[in-house]
């Protein structure tokens, strides 16, 4: 068993929409990044006594994608991609939370444009605070890489110089900000 980190205690942990955020970020061209958000719309982290009996649990809304460019958003958001009108909801539901060193593993399964798959979330603890309305907050950091293709995302255009417009690796990086219950 593992012991939970230093100011982390049992119960619910609610995280706080609008001060978490979902980004990602992949290679467009071959020669430089698209960078991106999804709003986070809720979640809970349950914490057990010990790391091996803890959950968390997130949806997003993929309506939400912004990458600073009105019309590749609608693209993204369209049935080429995301396709929000039949996939309105992204979600993460962990299976197993793991020491890994100084950090922690949360393995659980993502759901993305109706396709389920496991990944590995790459994680941080940054400590808890009291906010100034008397709030206990925990903070977290995670990040991951998925294959785009692993979840039905599979338009692409051919470069006239070879290769692929979108690559198919997407990192995504997690900053959360929980409440506990």
């Amino acid at each position: 068993m593992s012991a939970l980190p230093a100011g982390l205690t049992t119960g619910t942990w609610n995280i706080d929409p609008s001060h978490t955020e979902a980004s990602f970020t992949v290679r467009h061209a071959g020669i430089s990044k698209v960078r991106g958000t999804v709003a986070v719309t809720g979640g809970a982290l349950t914490v057990g006594e010990d790391l091996e009996s803890s959950a968390v649990s997130v949806t997003l809304d993929p309506s939400t994608v912004t990458t600073g460019d009105a019309n590749r958003d609608g693209h993204l958001k369209g049935n080429d991609f995301f396709d929000v009108e039949v996939f309105g909801e992204w979600t993460f539901v962990s299976k197993a939370v793991r020491e890994a060193g100084s950090a922690y593993v949360v393995v659980g399964d993502l759901t993305i444009h109706g396709v389920t798959r496991e990944v590995e979330l790459e994680t941080e603890f940054n400590g808890t605070a009291v906010d100034p309305f008397g709030n206990t907050r925990a903070g977290f950091e995670a990040t991951t890489t998925i294959s785009r293709k692993e979840f039905g995302l599979t338009w692409n255009a051919a470069l006239e110089a070879g290769g692929v417009l979108v690559a198919d690796k997407v990192r995504i990086d997690l900053d959360v900000s929980a409440i506990k219950a």
